[in-house]
């Protein structure tokens, strides 16, 4: 490997960008939960998850905190493997495309192989975490 791009991955700046960028999508989440309470409450209760203020607050704490651990490097099997079974219970429950049909189907299934990679991602950075 050129020692430019060996700089690079060795750096503990990349490696920060790494993890903000990994879990970009769980905390821009939580942070649109937390600012944004109510509209996601009701969207907590459409998909049958009551009382949607707990569930809201359980899943913005949840995808804040665990993106914060993983970002600052610690604790972060046990950030990454909460974030990861949060990440497969939201397939049944809000991308079941096994109960769809057409277009609607592709998408739901696109999104799920889509937290199934970022699952992927989870794991390997609590390997590289663990090796460092």
């Amino acid at each position: 490997m050129s020692g430019p791009i060996a700089s690079i991955l060795d750096s503990r700046a990349f490696g920060i960008l790494a993890r903000v960028l990994l879990t970009l999508v769980f905390w821009s989440s939580g942070l649109a939960k937390l600012f944004d309470f109510n509209a996601n409450v009701a969207i907590m209760e459409g998909f049958g998850l009551t009382p949607g203020w707990l569930f809201n607050s359980m899943t913005l704490i949840l995808q804040i905190g665990a993106s914060l651990l993983i970002i600052l490097n610690r604790w972060v099997w046990l950030a990454a493997g909460a974030l990861a079974v949060f990440t497969v219970l939201t397939i049944p429950i809000a991308h079941p495309f096994w109960l769809k049909e057409g277009e609607e189907a592709f998408r739901d299934m696109t999104v799920a192989l889509e937290h199934v990679s970022v699952i992927g991602g989870l794991a390997l950075v609590s390997i590289v975490s663990r090796r460092r």
